[in-house]
């Protein structure tokens, strides 16, 4: 053996890495941060392709490595559309991550392609809810099911690939659609929600306060509160709906903003936009309400639980997880604007009833669906993922919270 191979160092393993495409920056910072920093501290290199807006700075600041893509999630130009495929897998060969994990329908359907061209051996696909393709009835909805059935079918189930979702009613849909495989679902519930940063507090006295927090659409059931809101004040009930939330031009749900202005300026509503701070809002706030026709699991159903709100929401999939009928919650039926401010109504009026339930939803909240929870969930899933690909991994941390 020569002399100078005795004393040769051995080569440093390299970290695994993994790389998150998103549709918006503040979309990966809102749901997915927590996963991302845990992936971090267990020993994984973080990249995170994204479209970016005014939120870089923050995803850098977290020792990440940022990558813009021009990713447009309303675009319908099929020249953009292949741009971006070829784009994403010069990305992913260049990167050479040893798993991706692509958030909502765009991502998952090009970065699936882009995974498959640049052959990445571990690919999570999260859906985090059926959106406008799979809830609208209109024609373009029905013509976009059409065409990207065949594509799910093929991209959904590869070698490699899990398609991770957060409630059980959407796996059951895709497989009885034949758009999944039931062996590679994988349901994790929520993003979760950090139940030290969102606490319960004494309710503020004067006027019951209704939030609802989300992106401004249609499909949330927003027109419906809107009707719910003029029957209250048409019976003399005193409850303020405040709605928190952006327009998002890019869905075809989207609530036009003079809409929104017009209900302002009219007191129906009080509609603030897209606000920070939301552990702040919440203790202001008496009832937590999401009126919506399907969901994935609402964050924001989650934190509401966490701060000790009562809730009331559509008694539909994702709704149902974290909002339990009668324990923390009152379900109505979806589109139903009459039922919907009578349950506002009967928890405005009982203030009993508002402390009864916001008690079950913190504990729900904490023993259910605290960050801590899905981010083990998630790493167990990445770590399973790799070693079946061959990837070795390094054990993970016990998870903390993730504080904001």
């Amino acid at each position: 053996m020569p002399e100078h191979a005795a004393t040769r160092e051995p080569v440093p393993k390299r970290r695994p890495k993994i790389l998150y495409l998103a549709g918006e920056d503040w979309s990966f910072l809102s749901h997915r941060l927590p996963v991302a920093r845990a992936a971090r501290d267990a020993g994984y290199e973080v990249a995170v392709a994204t479209r970016v807006r005014a939120h870089g700075r923050e995803i850098e600041a977290e020792g990440f490595r940022l990558v813009p893509v021009s990713l447009a999630r309303g675009g319908r130009n099929p020249f953009r559309d292949l741009y971006t495929v070829a784009e994403l897998t010069r990305l992913y060969r260049r990167e050479k991550p040893d798993i991706v994990h692509h958030v909502a329908l765009k991502p998952v359907l090009y970065g699936s392609l882009a995974a498959w061209f640049a052959r990445v051996p571990a690919v999570v696909n999260a859906l985090t809810g059926l959106g406008y393709v799979f809830l609208s009835t209109d024609l373009r909805a029905r013509a976009l099911r059409a065409a990207l059935g065949p594509a799910l079918r093929l991209l959904l189930n590869r070698p490699g690939s899990r398609l991770l979702l957060q409630n059980g009613d959407d796996a059951q849909l895709l497989v009885a659609e034949g758009l999944a495989s039931a062996e590679r679902i994988t349901i994790i519930r929520g993003s979760g929600v950090d139940v030290d940063a969102f606490q319960p507090g004494p309710e503020t006295p004067g006027e019951i306060v209704a939030v609802l927090a989300s992106r401004m659409l249609w499909d949330k059931g927003i027109g419906e509160l809107v009707d719910a809101s003029r029957r209250l004040k048409q019976r003399g009930v005193g409850v303020r709906i405040l709605l928190l939330g952006d327009p998002d031009p890019d869905n075809p749900a989207s609530i036009p903003e003079d809409t929104l202005r017009r209900w302002d300026s009219e007191g129906v509503v009080t509609w603030r936009g897209r606000v920070s701070g939301m552990p702040h809002i919440l203790r202001n706030c008496h009832i937590a309400v999401l009126p919506s026709y399907r969901e994935g699991l609402p964050k924001s159903l989650l934190e509401a639980a966490a701060a000790g709100l009562p809730i009331v929401a559509s008694d539909v999939p994702g709704c149902r997880d974290i909002a339990r009928d009668g324990d923390n919650a009152i379900l109505v039926p979806v589109k139903n604007a009459e039922k919907l401010a009578g349950a506002i109504e009967r928890l405005a009026r009982d203030a009993a009833l508002r402390r009864k339930m916001g008690w079950r939803g913190r504990k729900i909240a904490e023993a259910e669906f605290a960050d801590t929870i899905v981010v083990r969930q998630t790493l167990d899933l990445y770590r399973d993922m790799l070693n079946s690909a061959g990837r070795g991994l390094p054990s993970a941390p016990a998870p903390r919270h993730s504080g904001r």
